[in-house]
């Protein structure tokens, strides 16, 4: 069985990387439909309409204007996630989202940072590189 470490992923926002990511999630939901109707004993349900999310940490890049920079809210972008990073036979998840939050934030004591939240517009397709 294949393990990965996290620092192997990668981030693209395209075709460009997104630089400095610090983590990454995307999650995939699916909707039911109840379907139990009279004399049914136990409550049935349909698999129905699925959708997914995916946010993103970073240390905030202002060079990074390809990958940071096309995540600005309202934009519509082509989503991938690389676990594995993004090497010929890599798996990985790719999607249409739109932008639907970014915060940044700072302390006296560290780097300024950066959170997106994005939601899912489509299906999320697993392929390989």
């Amino acid at each position: 069985m294949a393990t990965h470490k996290g620092s192997e992923g990668v981030v693209k926002v395209g075709a460009n990387t997104v630089a400095e990511v610090r983590t990454w999630t995307i999650a995939e939901s699916a909707d039911t439909l109840e379907d139990t109707s009279m004399g049914d004993t136990a409550r049935t349900f349909k698999s129905s309409l699925t959708t997914f999310t995916g946010s993103l940490d970073v240390f905030w890049d202002e060079t990074d204007t390809n990958g940071q920079g096309a995540l600005t809210i309202g934009a519509e972008v082509t989503f991938a996630v690389y676990p594995e990073g993004d090497a010929s036979t890599d798996t990985y998840y790719t999607g249409t989202a739109i932008v639907t939050e970014v915060s940044r934030t700072a302390s006296f004591d560290g780097l300024v940072e950066a959170s997106v939240s994005l939601q899912g517009t489509g299906a999320l397709t697993e392929t390989t590189v």
